[in-house]
């Protein structure tokens, strides 16, 4: 019976695939196994598991030691504990982002849920997994929550609870585009909550990519403020471009098309 069933899976396999044929992450060539890419793109992504700021994450090539802060996480400690993601957001893996976010591809979350767990081991130790929340009007908009997605399939991947309705986004914020870095704090403080205690519990907040620290550091505060012991936080890409702390914008930068509209 579980032969049967096996073959039976391989036969709708394979006619999927002559139907809808895998593509590649990265590119529109065919692939034969889908959630994959070519070899040489792959190891053309600038992945993020080297050295860098104890607390943000942000790589820093010449750190001596795992205690090393960045210039923006000494002048301005975040609230959360740590946060890490596995590439660096540029030209390459600009479609792997966009894909996910704007276009609802889910064919990688397996592959990217593995190297999120290699960027942040720490998602193993979470008492839960949480995506950031969108309102329920940008829900209904856009269809799905790629945070949850992939929230989802590092759970999966951990056997950590997975929990997407603990912590909600209450009122819908604006574009954070054009803001100063106070405005976009201003932007989201007080915009989520939390549906239930939390006391002495650890979380781990996912999201897509580290765009606009504002959005992390409000969800971190609504749960500190319920209780939580520790949060930290996960992304699958972030922007590594390094700006002044005095510009009108994220600390280490925020390409456009990654800005809420």
């Amino acid at each position: 019976m579980i032969a049967r069933s096996q073959r039976l899976y391989r036969i709708g396999t394979t006619l999927a695939d002559l139907i809808w044929p895998p593509r590649s992450l990265l590119s529109d060539a065919r692939v034969d196994c889908l959630g994959t890419m070519e070899a040489d793109l792959w190891r053309a992504l600038n992945f993020l598991y080297g050295p860098g700021c104890m607390r943000c994450g942000f790589p820093i090539p010449e750190a001596t030691g795992p205690d090393m802060l960045c210039p923006v996480c000494l002048a301005q400690p975040p609230l959360y504990h740590r946060a890490r993601a596995a590439l660096a957001y540029d030209d390459l893996s600009k479609p792997l982002v966009l894909n996910l976010k704007h276009g609802g591809r889910k064919d990688g979350l397996r592959a990217f849920a593995a190297w999120m767990v290699e960027a942040a081991p720490f998602v193993a130790e979470a008492d839960q997994i949480l995506p950031v929340p969108l309102h329920w009007s940008r829900l209904w908009q856009r269809g799905y929550n790629q945070a949850g997605w992939l929230a989802e399939a590092l759970a999966r991947r951990t056997g950590r609870p997975y929990n997407p309705l603990l912590l909600r986004r209450k009122r819908a914020t604006p574009s954070q585009n054009g803001l100063s870095a106070s405005g976009r704090k201003r932007n989201v403080t007080g915009a989520f909550h939390i549906a239930q205690p939390v006391a002495g519990q650890s979380f781990v907040l996912v999201d897509d990519v580290m765009t606009t620290g504002a959005t992390l550091q409000a969800c971190t505060a609504a749960l500190l403020r319920a209780g939580a012991v520790r949060v930290d936080c996960v992304a699958l890409a972030r922007v590594v471009r390094p700006t002044k702390l005095d510009v009108p914008t994220e600390p280490h930068g925020a390409p456009q098309e990654l800005l809420d509209v």
